[in-house]
């Protein structure tokens, strides 16, 4: 793991995309500060820029470095949850303005899965998480199952967890909105 580490922090640092494990699905990552970068995924995926994606982080403290005005609840939601969980924030700030959706917002999640962590730990910038397939397609539920199409356009490759065939199911997807409103987007 600690090649692959390495060198995906390289590529992140140069503005590139890797293929990586996460802690729902095999993802397609790249500096969320960087627009280009961000581009590049869209891209890749063959999907509007109109559709945002989420970013991952490895721990909430930096939570208020990219939302203006983090709303109460979300601190006792990050705490509580034992499962994977999107929480959609107001006020997004500090991250590639293409990587927000139109109304400011930006989905966010906090990753406990090894590999991630530590690449965040390290990275110590956002990660962008998307699902490892075009846009319209099916999401891969395990490495085997990523398109060359995909394999071919990113700049590095994870090795690690490329056997895992564990079953993993997508994060719930939550929107708090600055009136204090939760809407459930996914269970």
């Amino acid at each position: 793991m600690h090649d692959d580490l390495k060198q995906a922090v390289e590529i992140l640092k140069n503005g590139g995309v890797i293929l990586y494990p996460t802690d729902t699905i095999w993802g397609i990552g790249c500096d969320a500060t960087n627009p280009e970068a961000v581009a590049r995924i869209y891209r890749i995926k063959k999907r509007e820029d109109s559709k945002s994606m989420l970013v991952l982080m490895e721990n909430p403290a930096l939570l208020e470095r990219y939302v203006d005005d983090v709303p109460e609840v979300a601190w006792d939601l990050v705490e509580i949850t034992t499962t994977p969980l999107t929480v959609i924030y107001p006020g997004a700030k500090n991250l590639s303005p293409n990587l927000i959706a139109e109304d400011g917002s930006i989905g966010i999640r906090f990753t406990k899965e090894e590999f991630t962590s530590k690449l965040l730990q390290r990275f110590r910038k956002p990660i962008v998480s998307t699902s490892a397939n075009i846009s319209g397609q099916k999401p891969p539920a395990f490495f085997d199952e990523i398109s060359e199409e995909i394999k071919n356009q990113v700049d590095y490759i994870v090795e690690y967890r490329q056997d895992d065939v564990t079953p993993a199911q997508p994060s719930s997807i939550i929107k708090l909105w600055p009136d204090g409103r939760i809407d459930i987007i996914r269970k």
